[in-house]
């Protein structure tokens, strides 16, 4: 109740914080959270999860910064897929039906569940190799009415 009251008079005393010890840590940068692939399927988890969404974990796939969101650990046999090569993976990966799996140095693997490209686009990693397949959208009669009336 004295503290209320003196600042409530403008008499409470006012001692500057010291910059000694302050252990602020800048906002994480992008250039900071690239994948090192020399290390186990957790560590990778973690790291792509503890950048989940910003500023996001990314790697160089065909010269291109592809950034990973969604990871989770992957307890399973090794699934069916095509191969992907990543810079600096010691195994390529495998974009299946589910995702982007990829391999840690102890053999363990992460799935991967959505990728974004430097250009802003986000896709499934599972349809990476369809990601430049464009389909054309067709509107029915109703929808093209509709369309019109918001125009």
């Amino acid at each position: 109740v004295e503290a209320v009251h003196l600042i409530a008079d403008g008499k409470a005393p006012r001692i500057p914080q010291p910059k000694e010890g302050a252990t602020y840590e800048g906002i994480q940068k992008k250039e900071n959270a690239e994948i090192s692939w020399d290390q186990p399927a957790a560590a990778l988890h973690n790291w792509i999860r503890g950048h989940d969404k910003v500023p996001g974990a990314w790697t160089t796939i065909n010269g291109q910064v592809v950034t990973f969101y969604g990871s989770s650990l992957l307890d399973a046999s090794v699934p069916a897929g095509q191969e992907l090569t990543i810079k600096g993976a010691l195994r390529a990966g495998l974009v299946t039906k589910n995702g982007l799996v990829v391999f840690g140095n102890d053999g363990k693997m992460v799935l991967v569940r959505n990728l974004q490209f430097e250009d802003g686009k986000m896709i499934p990693a599972s349809k990476y190799f369809s990601a430049d397949e464009t389909t054309a959208l067709e509107f029915t009669e109703e929808e093209k009415k509709i369309a019109e009336d918001i125009r």
